[in-house]
């Protein structure tokens, strides 16, 4: 399951009902104490409600009601809900999901009172018939009664022993359910049942704060050694149960055989006894993992800056590992100012991680800042910008406000860094082909004294045109106004004519030596040796000029790894697995190609002449 949207209302200073948008990798900017960090605890108190705990303080102190409300809404879902060994249902029959078909859990704390444990609740468009707008509450004798009541005869339920099919069998026999949106509270009876299902599947949640003490067992660095049990934990739940079982069941005869001693000595002391466990077992607490330094010295006992590198290798770490994993639970990651007390090169490092991370497919990254440099680091669609205006909170998503981004720039600062030594601006369609065009510019540069290297000459400017991250979007809006000779390399896509013609056609008439290119071949992949996939990835694969790269290998991939048809899979989940090829043919296959690879593939040295176009512009002077 994946977050998609949180609800706050009442929750200190987020008054008025808001609701903010997620993606696998979500930021939060804005000016100090404007309400960034406030997102990110409402989340830890929804999850886990343990390194922040809810508390009275918490209600907006603006509010007329006692009333504190934390609302998640999920995508992803379960494709269905095992009640118990015999009852198996989905959130669609028992009508659990909202108007978009997404599950939406809320969490409301009255905190009139002392003791603040929330009522449960999933917002759904749930029948409001009266004679069935309750059933996942009723329990088998219950639903019984309200069958016969409603005088429909029991042969219209497939099995009388389970409560889901009596409350089909209800459900299917009401001439209108009267469908509304409202407030299914999950307390007791099957609604229970279900949410503490439920629980098991929604996300790990992990936040770590910007300002946590240095303890030894509240630290930056515990917390991600703690989640690695965690996860690791999870992983081998269904062998935890069975020890479980097998102790308590071994535990419980036992007991039996001293009570039926002590019958034989005092058996009303014996009839007042009861053998039960009292509690689940902790496992988390039986493993501690610490890491220790030079001389014995824990390393949460360094400076914050060591800290926060191993925070950052951490999830360096959780970035590759997931890349090789699936089906595992979801996690979200949730960092308060992650760039804090790092060097600009690390925080460069951090912001790749956070993104490869989120790429992951099981993984979200959450995170704020207010620093102007990390924050130009960020993709565009990941920004959510935070401001007030006549006190009400606005969470402004860049991702839909394209308009906002100006503001946000203008906010926080963020400058374009180019010296005055470009000559030549070169624009491609997206960040990983700037990683692309710059590996073959070395290869080829290798080879040709007439080519320059771009990763080592800082005449060249490399700017992704769909304005990837705030940087590049900034960067990209103040080039333009430098009068620079520009060279577009954009793909074709086998579109005839190709997709970009008509804005090269405008590049190609200007004057100053600007020049624009469309692919002969798909797409940039298509220009990547298949020997170096093979011995990267281990996949032997033939390349045409027109085939779709990504698409083929995550086929290849999906093929080796699962049953299921490719067919069968969800167009989003599809887009992830070719998202995750595409990046590392983009950031590693490419990387170990040798320039005889690249002749091979490129037998027209199409790639060669862009490079040369480039190459040659960076030794004429820029006109006035």
């Amino acid at each position: 399951m994946k977050l998609k949207k949180v609800i706050l209302e009442n929750f200190r200073s987020y008054k008025d009902r808001v609701s903010i948008e997620f993606d696998d990798l979500t930021a939060f900017i804005g000016k100090n104490d404007i309400g960034k960090s406030t997102i990110l605890e409402a989340l830890e108190i929804y999850f886990n409600n343990s390194l922040v705990k809810i508390e009275q303080a918490d209600l907006c102190v603006h509010s007329d009601s006692p009333l504190v409300r934390i609302g998640c809404v999920f995508t992803d879902l379960p494709n269905e809900i095992v009640i118990d060994s015999t009852a198996k249902t989905t959130l669609q029959e028992e009508f659990l999901l909202n108007k978009d078909d997404q599950l939406e859990i809320h969490k409301v704390y009255d905190c009139s009172k002392k003791t603040l444990t929330p009522n449960v609740f999933i917002v759904a468009n749930h029948p409001e018939n009266e004679s069935c707008s309750d059933l996942l509450q009723l329990t088998r004798p219950q639903l019984t009664k309200k069958l016969k009541d409603l005088g429909i005869d029991e042969g219209q339920v497939d099995d009388m022993r389970s409560n889901v099919s009596i409350r089909q069998g209800i459900y299917n026999n009401m001439d209108n359910l009267e469908l509304r949106i409202k407030e299914v509270p999950l307390a007791k009876g099957d609604a229970k049942s279900v949410w503490d299902k439920l629980k098991m599947e929604i996300p790990i949640y992990s936040l770590f704060q910007s300002d946590r003490p240095s303890l030894d067992g509240d630290s930056e660095v515990q917390d991600p050694m703690k989640l690695a049990i965690k996860e690791s934990l999870e992983s081998v739940q269904k062998e935890l149960d069975s020890i479980k079982k097998s102790v308590e069941e071994s535990a419980m005869k036992v007991a039996a055989g001293t009570l039926e001693k002590l019958k034989e000595m005092d058996e009303s002391l014996a009839n007042q006894l009861t053998p039960q466990f009292i509690e689940e077992p902790k496992w988390d607490k039986i493993f501690k993992l610490s890491l220790d330094g030079d001389d014995s010295i824990p390393i949460n006992k360094r400076g914050s800056g060591v800290r926060r590198l191993i925070l950052l290798n951490f999830f360096r770490a959780e970035a590759e590992r997931k890349q090789t994993e699936n089906n595992t639970r979801g996690i979200i990651y949730a960092i308060e100012e992650p760039e804090t007390a790092q060097h600009p090169s690390n925080q460069i490092l951090l912001a790749n991680a956070f993104k490869a991370l989120s790429e992951t497919g099981s993984s979200q990254v959450i995170m704020t800042t207010h620093v102007p440099g990390f924050a130009g680091l960020l993709p565009v669609e990941s920004l959510r910008f935070i401001k007030e205006y006549m006190d009400v909170k606005q969470i402004i998503n860049a991702k839909i406000n394209k308009d906002i981004v100006q503001e946000v720039a203008e906010t926080l600062g963020v400058l374009p860094s180019i010296n005055d030594t470009v000559k030549v601006l070169v624009f491609v369609e997206g960040i990983h082909d700037v990683s692309t065009i710059k590996t073959f510019s070395r290869i080829v540069s290798e080879n040709n004294n007439g080519i320059i290297n771009f990763c080592e000459d800082d005449r060249v400017a490399i700017i992704p045109s769909g304005g990837s991250t705030l940087k590049g979007w900034v960067e990209q809006q103040y080039l333009k106004t430098l009068g620079l000779p520009e060279v577009h390399i954009y793909d074709s896509d086998n579109m005839n004519p190709p997709k970009y013609q008509k804005y090269c056609d405008i590049v190609n008439a200007k004057e100053d030596g600007s020049k624009a290119f469309s692919t002969v071949k798909r797409e940039l992949e298509n220009y990547i040796s298949p020997q170096a996939i093979k011995e990267v990835l281990g996949i032997d694969i033939s390349i045409t000029s027109e085939c779709d790269v990504p698409n083929l290998i995550a086929r290849m991939i999906h093929a080796h790894n699962s049953p299921k048809p490719w067919e069968d899979v969800k167009d989003e989940k599809k887009k992830e697995k070719e998202g995750k090829v595409k990046r590392k043919l983009n950031n590693q296959v490419v990387q170990a190609m040798t320039y005889d690879q690249l002749c091979s593939i490129d037998t027209e040295k199409e790639v060669e002449s862009w490079l040369l176009v480039i190459s040659d512009l960076c030794n004429v002077s820029v006109p006035n």
